[in-house]
């Protein structure tokens, strides 16, 4: 990131020689910027994965079978897939970036975020584990297994202030991972 500069998006070194496209508003008055997905992928429909698991689970209990593997299966039933981008996202110290599902996804894709609103903190920018590329978890509740191809508009960013409250200490000076690593 430049000196001079407060917020904005750049590409991940792996993907610098991909053509991914800097995301940008489709409007003046718009608040989000457009981010594409960096990569072809395929979101899974959960009714076909549902109605497939249950078909495996009758067969299952009919040869009484260990049902292990079942139980592996049924805990990814719901587990979103992470659509590479290819960005980073750099802002100001007291500022954070929702990550929002476009209006159009669900009604036209039947595509949704899974945690309704993604938040990439100042300090996932350049971090060690995997330079603060941005995933955006998408969930395909339609009937048809979904493509996303690369370029298409997947979700939209948009830049955020936030507040403090008085007795605020903060929390751990550094990052101390990627994606999802504020877990405890």
């Amino acid at each position: 990131m430049q000196e001079n500069k407060t917020r904005g998006f750049e590409i991940v070194q792996a993907y610098q020689d991909k053509d991914i496209s800097l995301p940008h508003r489709s409007t003046h008055y718009a608040a989000g910027y457009d981010i594409e997905a960096a990569e072809e992928i395929v979101l899974p429909s959960y009714w076909k994965s549902l109605f497939k698991y249950v078909l495996k689970q009758m067969g299952q209990w009919i040869n009484r079978s260990d049902d292990k593997e079942l139980e592996h299966e049924s805990e990814q039933l719901l587990k979103p897939t992470l659509v590479p981008t290819g960005l980073k996202a750099y802002m100001l110290e007291d500022e954070y970036l929702q990550i929002v599902n476009r209006s159009s996804n669900p009604l036209k894709r039947r595509i949704i975020l899974p945690n309704s609103l993604g938040i990439i903190d100042k300090d996932y920018y350049n971090n060690e584990n995997n330079e603060g590329h941005i995933y955006v978890q998408l969930q395909n509740y339609g009937v048809k297994d979904v493509t996303i191809t690369k370029g298409d508009r997947i979700a939209q960013g948009i830049f955020s202030k936030y507040l403090l409250t008085d007795d605020d200490i903060g929390g751990l000076s550094e990052r101390v991972g990627g994606f999802g690593s504020s877990d405890k």
